[in-house]
């Protein structure tokens, strides 16, 4: 008896294996490769406007992948880029959007402090593959938010991300 059931738990055990394996979710999630291409893009595209920033690119968690500063890049810029880029992957929105959301709805104004690393200023935007929201990127130093967010679309269309 006890020898057929060892046989048969033999047997069966590769098949028990596979089935918890299917069973495990699966999600999608941004490349390392991907993040530091999407960031250099965005670098030179302000470089190449005279403008010196700081780029970081962070994962759906909100922990950063890559941060690149220009060189004589203001010492505020990385914190900025990090602080967008985590606000994007975090709302998985637009930090300027963010911004007229509150400005417009000011019973709102309370996701201004509901994390310290959140920066609510142009210039962060989320990172889409598909459908899947897999972070953010934050682009920090330009003169105005529109420029960071200019900077930051050219990252997303350097690893063909959504650039709604």
């Amino acid at each position: 008896m006890i020898a057929k059931l060892t046989l048969a738990s033999a047997l069966l055990s590769p098949f028990a294996v596979a089935i918890a394996a299917q069973a495990l979710p699966t999600a999608p999630y941004l490349p390392l490769n991907l993040a530091t291409k999407a960031a250099q893009a965005a670098v030179d595209t302000c470089a190449k406007q005279g403008h010196n920033v700081s780029v970081a690119i962070v994962g759906r968690d909100g922990e950063t992948k890559v941060l690149l500063k220009a060189d004589n890049s203001g010492p505020h810029t990385g914190n900025s880029a990090q602080g967008k880029a985590f606000t994007s992957a975090a709302m998985g929105r637009d930090t300027a959007g963010l911004a007229g959301f509150i400005a417009n709805n000011p019973a709102n104004d309370g996701l201004r402090s509901m994390d310290s690393r959140m920066v609510i200023q142009g210039g962060g935007l989320p990172i889409r593959i598909g459908d899947a929201l897999v972070g953010g990127i934050g682009v920090g130093g330009a003169p105005s938010g529109d420029i960071d967010a200019e900077c930051a679309t050219a990252g997303l269309k350097a690893i063909g991300a959504v650039t709604e």
